[in-house]
């Protein structure tokens, strides 16, 4: 394949991009002869969507071309962070049918147009690579010379015929001569993807895939992501007919109707046009006073920063103070609220972020001021929410809720919590939050309630048939009412939205789903159908839904499952919400006691480490960026290079070893939950289901003498996570090892196998201890002062007399334990060396020569900029949402 390498062209004084082909394809005069052909075409296309080609040459007999240079992303690359926003899917998708345009009147047909080939720039796409024919026929004589493609990761990798087949057009698969409609079916499953996120066509098969592409119709871009304009949807569906007689005739054409879709779509004051007139007239007017005068009101005591006026609305970006980020919740979490709070009467904005060394602080940011200020005392906080007169903040910390004066000072505990599961606070001074999801007579219960001036928690709702706990309250605005949401037994994802009171024990089904939780803002009820916020109009004096749902932003993100969604808004109509910018490079990298690295192969989104019993190889899991599904990969340790184990198109995620190297324990997404399976190490056969009982499980560790595996589930119930057995030999017939009223996860046998390393969140906070095995018998705390926000990650040494656990800042420590007998002692824990290391799952491991094997962070991920809009409402087209 062709390399691609960076050059300064000292003739001109210009950066350019040298594209050097492979000496074998330069031996032949007749080969040379097309190549230049073939160089003289594309150089004519000039345009400003089409990357520039300069020059062509011969080196030593090797053929190269001189290009554009480039900054930016590829578009592939883009899309492994998600899908892109509807008007810039619509910019993007008319600069390459523009580009395709000026391409098919100067008789060229790309024939492999697809993501990967479409780079993102400052001023635009850059369509790539034009002039690839079809793929190289390797007994063949070569048709044309430039039809190597350019080396790109994906393409090195198995399977990765995939990635270009799901844009091929069905006449490219029967081997019929491709047109200019041939590219415009590859343009529409671009585009598809490009607001979905989603291929078009999938397949876990060559063969499956293919049948999909010529038989099958993609599901309709409203299903996938419900913003989707209908006109876009329709012209996409054209876009990919089956007949080329029936899709769009030129790419002009398809530009034309691009154009007119983004302008349809946009807000009205965006667009031109005539104003209206008459009663209609006065009605804008005066709503775009009111915006206008709110804007000014802050303006005249300060100065919003980064305020733009869309649609009568007027937003502004919130920067996040310099090193800082959003705060992620613990991955053993779920429901909750969002670390960002709008206060009620809309003048202030709450968020908790983490500094790049693991500090968590509260933070208040006034909207007519241009910095916030960090309220001290508020270490580990998270899922802030105002007190009612706007003065006061209520926030969970160290096993406990807390409440402090926005203004500063020492914070006040007022009850147990265990886990953050969301907070609301009436205007009586009744606090409703939700305590973690257990209790010692193992009951269930709902949400509870305490005074603001704190006391002994009561039970404020219960539970109803197959729900597991209530999260996410929420008051109304007369202070009595209240929203909460919902987490059922057997589904992980959205759960029904409920209204209830503080007088009651009553309550009423709102929404049958939702991703996450509800809030009341200026007469309507905001919550996610997946990442897109929608508003519904709600009557507070009947309590019920006056009108169907429309959508008012797009691309929020959510965190843990079930999903928190990033936003909040005032009664009066100040929205926030926010997003994560998501970075899937790491590298695998060796590390001595002393923290000297060594890096390993190249850069991928890496998750799960373990590295097999000989120390030879190590599994871990890969995020495709295409499919965005986890495959498992085995790394050879020794040559730096990993080959792919598992080919499925659902999710991998967590594997062990067996204790002799010979097979790997994996969880496999079946129907939406992680199940058990069990493959030969050396990818030979066929995987078996170890264990399927439709609850969500992760293996933890195989027990030495190879009789059990331990694992993690969430039995949905008020024990939270809990730590399992399954034999291995027998009737496999599973039971509980530890199952308390708190959390217990991230078990890992001693090398002897008479003692178990884990954590709990008994504490309050997440530490590790060990317990003997098969007890469990005694536990002996080994960590102190908790663990990352993902976790503590316990680790033995191979020899038993050590374990090593990651501290909150990134530090791996080291503490020395001794074993006697039912004598257990543990030493004190000693700093080795900081880390950037990953999660969401094991982020490390031990070799058997002590060496540290690391899931090592390139880029950490980081929050976008806050969107503030101040009353959103003037800021929306209330079209009905799907």
């Amino acid at each position: 394949m062709g390399e691609v390498w960076k050059a300064r062209d000292t003739r001109l004084g210009r950066t350019v991009a040298i594209k050097v082909l492979p000496s074998e394809l330069s031996v032949s005069i007749q080969m040379r002869q097309r190549f230049e052909r073939e160089a003289k075409t594309i150089s004519q296309l000039s345009h400003p969507h089409i990357c520039s080609l300069y020059d062509v040459g011969n080196q030593d007999g090797v053929e190269y071309l001189v290009m554009e240079y480039l900054e930016g992303e590829t578009l592939l690359e883009r899309l492994a962070r998600g899908p892109l926003p509807i008007d810039e899917a619509l910019r993007h998708g008319t600069e390459i049918a523009d580009a395709l345009d000026r391409a098919h009147r100067q008789g060229i047909v790309h024939r492999d147009l697809k993501p990967g080939n479409v780079m993102l720039t400052t001023s635009g796409v850059k369509l790539l690579d034009f002039g690839l024919a079809r793929e190289l026929d390797p007994e063949g004589p070569i048709q044309s010379l430039t039809s190597a493609p350019t080396a790109v990761k994906d393409l090195t990798e198995e399977g990765a015929i995939l990635g270009t087949l799901s844009y091929m057009a069905p006449e490219q698969l029967e081997g019929k001569k491709a047109d200019s409609r041939t590219d415009i079916f590859a343009l529409g499953a671009t585009l598809y993807e490009m607001a979905t996120g989603r291929k078009a066509f999938s397949g876990s098969s060559q063969a499956s895939l293919i049948t999909a592409i010529m038989s099958d119709d993609p599901p309709p871009m409203r299903d996938v992501r419900p913003m989707t304009p209908r006109a876009l949807d329709r012209l996409v569906r054209k876009c990919l007919a089956k007949n080329p007689d029936r899709r769009w005739q030129s790419a002009s054409d398809l530009a034309d109707e691009l154009t007119w879709v983004r302008e349809a779509d946009a807000p009205v004051a965006s667009r031109g046009g005539p104003l209206p007139s008459g009663p209609l007239a006065w009605a804008v007017l005066l709503v775009g006073v009111a915006a206008l005068l709110a804007a000014l009101a802050l303006v005249a005591r300060g100065r919003l920063p980064h305020a733009s006026r869309q649609a009568g609305a007027i937003r502004f970006s919130e920067i996040l103070p310099d090193g800082w980020n959003l705060a992620l919740p613990s991955s053993l979490n779920v429901g909750g609220k969002s670390p960002i709070a709008v206060s009620p009467n809309g003048e202030q904005l709450a968020f908790a972020a983490t500094a790049e060394d693991g500090r968590t602080l509260l933070w208040v940011r006034p909207l007519d001021s241009p910095a916030a200020r960090a309220l001290t005392g508020t270490e580990d906080a998270s899922s802030p929410f105002w007190s009612p007169d706007s003065r006061s903040l209520g926030f969970f910390a160290g096993g406990k809720l807390k409440k402090i004066d926005a203004s500063g000072g020492s914070p006040v505990a007022l009850c147990d919590a265990a886990d953050n599961r969301g907070g609301a606070w009436g205007r009586d001074g009744t606090i409703l939050f939700a305590p973690s999801a257990t209790v010692a007579t193992r009951l269930q219960v709902g949400l509870q309630r305490v005074s603001a001036s704190g006391g002994a928690p009561e039970a404020a709702t219960a539970l109803g048939a197959g729900e597991a706990s209530h999260v996410g309250p929420s008051f109304l605005p007369d202070g009595r009412h209240f929203l909460y949401r919902a987490l059922l037994l057997e589904q992980a994802g959205a759960g029904p939205i409920y209204f209830a009171s503080l007088d009651s024990a009553q309550r009423k089904l709102l929404l049958t789903a939702s991703s996450t939780n509800a809030v009341y803002s200026e007469g309507h009820l905001l919550f996610l159908l997946e990442t897109t916020l929608v508003a519904r109009p709600f009557d507070t004096q009947r309590m019920a839904f006056t009108g169907e749902a429309f959508p008012v932003a797009e691309d929020i993100s959510t965190l843990g499952v079930p999903p928190l969604g990033i936003f909040s808004a005032s009664e009066n109509g100040v929205l926030a919400y926010g997003r994560f910018l998501r970075f899937g490079n790491s590298e695998l990298a060796w590390f001595d006691r002393a923290g000297r690295r060594t890096a390993l192969g190249d850069r991928a989104d890496y998750g799960d480490v373990e590295v097999s019993p000989d120390g030879k190889r190590a599994a871990v899991t890969i995020l495709d960026p295409a499919l965005k599904t986890r495959d498992l990969w085995i790394f050879d340790l020794a040559r730096g290079i990993r080959s792919r184990f598992t080919f499925d198109p659902a999710e991998e995620d967590t594997s062990i070893w067996s204790p002799d190297g010979s097979q790997i324990v994996y969880a496999f997404r079946v129907s939406g939950t992680l199940e058990l399976y069990r493959k030969a190490a050396d990818g030979t056969g066929a995987a078996e289901v170890l264990l399927a009982d439709h609850r969500n499980k992760f293996p933890a560790c195989w027990s030495p003498d190879g009789r059990f595996i331990l694992y993690m589930v969430d039995n949905g119930s008020p024990t939270g996570w809990d730590m399992w057995l399954l034999p291995v030999f027998g009737d496999r017939k599973p039971y509980p090892f530890l199952q308390t009223p708190f959390n217990e996860a991230q078990g890992r046998f001693s090398p002897d196998g008479r003692w178990i390393a884990y954590i709990s969140n008994e504490s309050g906070r997440y530490e590790a201890y060990v317990t003997s095995f098969p007890g469990p018998a005694g536990k002996w705390q080994i960590s102190s002062g908790g663990g990352t926000s993902l976790g503590v990650w316990p680790r033995w040494r191979r020899d038993g007399k050590e374990i090593t656990y990651l501290a909150p800042d990134g530090t791996l420590m080291a503490v020395a334990v001794n074993a006697q007998g039912s004598r257990f002692e543990a030493g004190e824990a000693r700093p080795m060396f900081a880390t950037r290391s990953r999660g969401p799952r094991w982020p490390y491991d031990v070799s058997p020569d002590g060496r540290f094997l690391v899931n090592t962070v390139v880029e950490r991920e980081r929050s976008a900029p806050l969107t503030v809009i101040l009353d959103w409402g003037a800021g929306v087209k209330k079209r009905p949402a799907p």
